[in-house]
């Protein structure tokens, strides 16, 4: 099983004639991804590597039988608040929204809306999702070859605040040989869709996942959080996690890498992070190369 999308999922991608997003669209086409549509205002009738495109998200929705899983928004910063809305009121449940430098309000209240209609959003900032061997939805892993190579098939979850670091570390996976279920991206700004602990019960409730692998970074409260659902709801999965940027304690108000990794109090550093984490069994890597043999002990010890 996976979480989120499955190979039956079907998506149209929101600002597909843009550069950006044909590449998307390509990508995904070759890993075998069901792209019913795409949208861009004024270009109906036309198509991108064989994908109709519409002038708006209901259309695309009316042409596919009235119902359409997801989206991919790749959009400019200032249409993708609108984007999201427009795909919100036409009953799309999952959005992926790769677009960077959205403003945080406009984040918040499409992430509010979203939590109304019963639906989910991925990013924004963020390379998508993939359940390897079955479906991927964004740009993590980049062309289909280099996503077969990176991401294999498996039971061990994967989030990530970075998208080069999801295939990072499930690249690392790989190499071990510990295939993956499902592998999120959920974005580097402050303010996301989905958070670590929101995408908890997604895993604990696929029995195909036996363990999820984290990369962090310093910046905000979403280990906290991670750590409070953990120890709430007694997770049986084993966690482990890398922490990047534990140089920037001593940084205060500066920026490790994405918008949402400003150090500003206590809570926001590496080592209260690791901490919190560690209070609540999750175990902390040094190098992302420790983390498949923690996997393996904390697995091990799970069976005992």
């Amino acid at each position: 099983m996976s979480i989120l999308l499955t190979k039956d999922t079907r998506f149209i991608i929101q600002g597909i004639t843009g550069r950006e997003a044909i590449n998307l669209t390509r990508e995904n086409l070759d890993y075998g991804a069901k792209i019913v549509g795409g949208v861009t205002p004024g270009r109906a009738g036309r198509d991108v590597y064989g994908v109709p495109v519409y002038d708006s998200v209901r259309d695309a929705v009316a042409a596919n039988g009235g119902s359409i899983e997801g989206s991919i928004v790749s959009v400019p910063p200032k249409f993708t608040q609108d984007a999201m809305i427009e795909a919100l009121e036409n009953g799309i449940k999952l959005i992926v929204v790769v677009t960077e430098n959205v403003p945080r309000k406009q984040v918040a209240e499409a992430v509010e809306l979203a939590e109304l209609r019963g639906a989910r959003i991925i990013g924004p900032n963020c390379l998508g999702i993939i359940s390897p061997e079955e479906c991927k939805m964004g740009g993590v892993g980049g062309p289909a070859a280099n996503t077969r190579q990176a991401y294999t098939k498996g039971n061990i979850g994967v989030m990530s605040r970075s998208g080069g670091m999801t295939t990072e570390i499930a690249s690392t996976l790989t190499a071990a040989g510990l295939g993956q279920s499902t592998c999120v991206s959920i974005g580097g700004d402050a303010i996301v869709g989905t958070t670590y602990a929101e995408l908890m019960p997604f895993f604990e409730a696929d029995k195909e996942t036996h363990a999820i692998a984290i990369y962090s970074e310093p910046g905000g409260r979403m280990e906290a959080e991670l750590a409070e659902w953990v120890l709430a709801h007694k997770s049986r999965l084993p966690i482990v996690a890398f922490m990047a940027g534990r140089f920037m304690d001593e940084m205060k108000g500066m920026r490790f890498g994405h918008a949402g990794t400003i150090v500003e109090g206590k809570e926001d550093t590496t080592s209260e992070k690791i901490k919190r984490m560690e209070e609540a069994g999750i175990s902390v890597a040094e190098r992302i190369e420790e983390i498949p043999d923690l996997i393996r002990q904390r697995l091990a010890s799970a069976k005992r």
